[in-house]
């Protein structure tokens, strides 16, 4: 049950990003930027893929650290950096080339202005995560003609292409369950949500227990009194 809970939105949207807007392909090199649920999902599946590097970007230690032992090569902490920085570190890491794939899994106008920086000549440009803040991304068209970038959007998932997310979690190449970090009540599930404001949880809760409807029945009419 947690495991094909697991599975949900993020991993299905993630193989989407990676495997068919992507395009990745073995031993290629990838850069995610944003280590949520979803940036999280786009690594564990650029792994078993078998990228050659990937670089995991965040202002956040838990969710690189989550990021690592997922499946990441390198990570890039981002907080107190500029985006130049931030940059700068990931084409070191890349031998001043870039990633084959770069993907924005966060949707903050840094993050795709970063990641479509930081792809290589004739490079992947995935944008999964749903835009964020008040200001458009600048996109720095000279430099997508110059290097021959391609900008692909990805949202969503095809149904006809769960049977092989499944056979991948049935021959243990995806382990959904390494993004589980803690099994909560349902009463627990709802004061998460309302958490999510201003911090969102590292990889993924899953209610397992529904005992107490009643309180968390009062808790989400507490939350629509205050909407």
């Amino acid at each position: 049950y947690v495991e094909a809970a697991a599975l949900g939105c993020r991993f299905t949207t993630a193989y989407r990003a990676v495997l068919q807007q992507g395009r990745l392909e073995a031993g290629e090199t990838v850069a995610v930027f944003g280590c949520g649920g979803l940036g999280l999902s786009c690594i564990m599946l650029a792994k078993s893929k078998g990228a050659s590097m990937i670089v995991a970007v965040d202002v956040n230690e838990a969710a690189l650290a989550k990021a690592r032992e997922v499946g990441a090569t390198h990570v890039v902490m981002a907080k107190g950096k500029d985006d130049a920085a931030v940059r700068e570190e990931v084409l070191t890491l890349t031998n001043m080339e870039g990633a084959d794939l770069t993907l924005d899994a966060a949707g903050f106008p840094s993050t795709c202005e970063n990641a479509l920086h930081c792809a290589r000549r004739a490079g992947r440009m995935v944008q999964v995560g749903l835009p964020i803040g008040s200001r458009d991304p600048i996109i720095p068209m000279g430099l997508v003609a110059g290097k021959e970038l391609e900008i692909i959007g990805s949202h969503g998932f095809a149904a006809d292409e769960l049977p092989h997310l499944l056979q991948m979690v049935k021959e243990r190449n995806l382990d959904p369950m390494k993004l589980v970090t803690k099994l909560v009540s349902l009463a627990e599930g709802v004061k998460t949500l309302q958490e999510m404001d201003r911090q969102s949880p590292t990889g993924m809760n899953v209610i397992t227990e529904f005992g107490n409807v009643r309180t968390a029945n009062a808790i989400f009419e507490n939350l629509e009194a205050k909407l």
